[in-house]
């Protein structure tokens, strides 16, 4: 289920936790607001701080080591897609078309729908959405929910990061004095502000994506997707309703076969 710790990610991974954990550690060091309610006897908002600041980096472990879908045995993974037992099978179309699969020109596995062949993880992964250089991983069908949810900690962790920051400020009577003895925490507040509004712009695209049932990888790429190539601009076979597809991302836990729902009744096979 989890990839090698020590992997190609490390170095990635290993500067993410530093960097959290030293920026964590100068929003204690300086006269910030954490640091008075500590000095104060506070800790309320300190410990609260600091255990959001350990979900996020547990989370960001967890969605890098994931395994995101991989696809690395044929047989198994072909008997899951045309369902494992004969009322599942039922519910495809009895057509050679809707039950052809494209075979990998890499691996050489045949894909499920919606899946894709990453070329730095080397794997084919179900229901790709990207691979995403900051995890040093895929974010497929089994970690694309947890990527989510870590995101949406980061910026929380971000956002209140920046309010922290913004706190510690010291007045001072000239520009060079004030740059001399605030240079760090604004150094600290231009990169939680940059990294705050990556992580927002990220966090909004892909809730807007899962709300339509598309991937990033099917969104940028359709015009070359076999299956949706030939559907309209604004034609989604995958679309159930924005509320039905965000419960079905968020709630529903398990694999689901693509075919069936492209094939379902009132879908025209493409």
């Amino acid at each position: 289920m989890f990839k090698n710790v020590f992997g190609s990610g490390f170095l990635v991974r290993t500067a993410h936790v530093v960097l959290t954990w030293i920026i964590t550690l100068i929003l204690f060091l300086y006269d910030t607001e954490l640091r008075k309610q500590e000095e104060t006897g506070q800790l309320l908002q300190p410990v609260l701080f600091v255990l959001l600041v350990l979900l996020s980096v547990l989370l960001y472990f967890a969605v890098s080591l994931m395994d995101p879908g991989f696809i690395l045995s044929e047989e198994n993974d072909l008997q899951f897609t045309l369902g494992v037992t004969e009322e599942q099978q039922d519910m495809i179309p009895p057509s050679t078309k809707s039950l052809r699969q494209r075979r990998c020109g890499h691996c050489l596995l045949q894909q499920p729908m919606r899946s894709k062949h990453c070329q730095t993880c080397q794997h084919c992964v179900r229901r790709y959405d990207h691979h995403c250089p900051w995890i040093e991983n895929c974010v497929g069908e089994r970690n694309h929910c947890w990527f989510v949810l870590y995101l949406a900690v980061q910026l929380l962790v971000l956002l209140w990061g920046l309010h922290i920051t913004w706190t510690g400020f010291s007045y001072a009577p000239s520009w060079s004095l004030w740059l001399r003895s605030n240079g760090v925490l604004l150094t600290v507040c231009a990169l939680l502000a940059l990294l705050a509004l990556i992580v927002l712009l990220l966090l909004g695209s892909h809730l807007y994506l899962i709300s339509m049932n598309i991937t990033t990888w099917e969104f940028m790429s359709r015009h070359r997707i076999s299956y949706l190539k030939h559907c309209g601009a604004d034609e989604n076979p995958f679309d159930r309703g924005a509320a039905r597809n965000l419960w079905g991302f968020f709630c529903e836990w398990g694999s689901v076969v693509w075919e069936q729902v492209y094939f379902r009744e009132g879908n025209d096979p493409v």
